[in-house]
């Protein structure tokens, strides 16, 4: 009994230990998804941006013009940059999204083993109180 008994109590700290793994798992999972809104909002300011830009006629000479054409070039470029990232940010985030739901996995089955061991240390605990009971019965007939 003393072993399960152990059992049972290594099974609860392994399922706290589990805890924290998700709720670790479950902040990277957060920061991946805040990262990626972050660079999801910077490509459409740029992008927007470099719209605004392409779309101005306020240019008076050439030179003007041409400024305004690399300028408009390099916030393109900007944009096409950050939503790179954002692709690479939404693998990322996606990646952490399935390990949060490992970890919720893993602490859920340690968390029924270990509810599991609980009752049947508890049914054992228990059941030599009746069997006692009925053996004392037995025993004055």
């Amino acid at each position: 009994m003393r072993a399960e008994a152990r059992r049972v109590h290594r099974l609860q700290r392994l399922e706290k230990v589990r805890a924290i793994a998700r709720q670790a798992a479950a902040l990277e999972a957060a920061q991946a998804e805040g990262t990626l809104a972050q660079l999801r909002a910077l490509a459409d300011k740029t992008r927007a941006m470099a719209d605004d830009y392409r779309t101005s006629s306020a240019s008076h000479d050439g030179q003007e013009l041409r400024q305004l054409g690399l300028f408009v070039a390099g916030l393109t470029s900007i944009s096409a940059t950050t939503m790179h990232d954002a692709v690479q940010a939404q693998a990322l985030a996606d990646r952490k999204q399935e390990e949060l739901a490992l970890a919720e996995r893993r602490r859920a089955a340690v968390e029924e083993r270990a509810k599991a061991g609980e009752r049947a240390l508890a049914q054992r605990l228990a059941a030599p109180v009746l069997a006692a009971r009925r053996a004392i019965g037995t025993e004055l007939e």
